[in-house]
């Protein structure tokens, strides 16, 4: 895995051995910054259930104020640490030890500043977790800021419905096996 532009480009990250933890591919993570570049720069960036961090520490390579690393597996972890150690980001980042869930109920318990963009990328078996991770983003309002969008990452033939709550799907793109559902933060349904 490498970074794919701005100040860390092409640096190379590590991922977790074995198959508990599938990275973000580099050409899918291409393709979402591609379409969240207007909004990268200065952005409060959310990295759930982040896996080695290519997903955050890309967003920091590309301008992010701020990334938060939700991860609870301890391999994925360290990895994480690992690479940001090697990157020599000492600041800009805060890694949350923890389900994703645990957290997002944390944060909006203790009012926490809104998120501009938040990624999510469980793994694909885990489909529960996108209906429990999408459900609470879109109910808990104070978590967003007024216009975030959140993306998941899904395997393409894993359907994700169109709306959680204040969370509408906007965009849909498909890349091989994978596909990004894009979400905008608005009102829930009257």
């Amino acid at each position: 895995m490498r970074i794919i532009a701005g100040k860390f480009r092409s640096r190379t990250l590590e991922a977790p051995a074995g198959l508990a933890t599938r990275p973000t591919s580099d050409r899918l993570r291409e393709t979402l910054f591609n379409v969240l570049a207007p909004r990268i720069e200065g952005a409060v960036f959310l990295d759930l259930y982040a896996g080695s961090g290519a997903v955050g520490i890309e967003a920091i390579s590309r301008g992010a104020t701020c990334v938060v690393f939700v991860e609870r597996a301890e391999a994925a972890l360290k990895v994480l640490r690992k690479n940001l150690d090697g990157l020599g980001i000492k600041a800009g980042f805060r890694i949350q030890a923890g389900s994703a869930g645990a957290f997002l109920r944390r944060v909006e318990a203790g009012h926490g500043t809104g998120f501009d963009l938040v990624f999510l990328d469980p793994p694909y078996d885990a489909t529960e977790e996108y209906t429990s991770t999408l459900g609470l983003l879109g109910r808990l309002g104070g978590l967003l800021a007024q216009g975030a969008v959140v993306i998941a990452e899904h395997r393409r033939k894993e359907k994700l419905v169109d709306r959680y709550g204040a969370l509408e799907r906007t965009r849909l793109l498909e890349q091989g096996d994978a596909a990004l559902s894009f979400y905008s933060f608005g009102q829930p349904p009257g």
